[in-house]
């Protein structure tokens, strides 16, 4: 045990025993979060690079567009957008 976490967990002692508690679950929530993104996201590494891998063949075939910086990111290109207040 590091002396930064052995001094941490002294500290923590010295709580009462309802915020030693909350601090305990919290702790372990927040381990057991981290493990479970670290899970997923080594699972994910396949599919990941399989994606970039489209991306750059279409790159490659010359399928993408060069980003508009104009626009805000993620607004819908007005050609693309439906007029929800057209009558047809």
């Amino acid at each position: 045990m590091t002396t930064l976490l052995n001094k941490a967990f002294k500290t923590a002692a010295n709580l009462p025993a309802v915020e030693q508690n909350g601090l305990a679950k919290w702790l372990l929530d927040e381990l057991h979060s981290e493990a479970k993104w670290q899970r997923t996201f080594a699972e994910s590494e396949d599919i990941l690079e399989k994606l970039a891998d489209e991306a750059l063949e279409e790159k490659r075939k010359g399928k993408t567009t060069p980003l508009d910086y104009s626009r805000p990111p993620f607004q819908a290109h007005p050609l693309n957008t439906p007029n929800l207040f057209s009558s047809d």
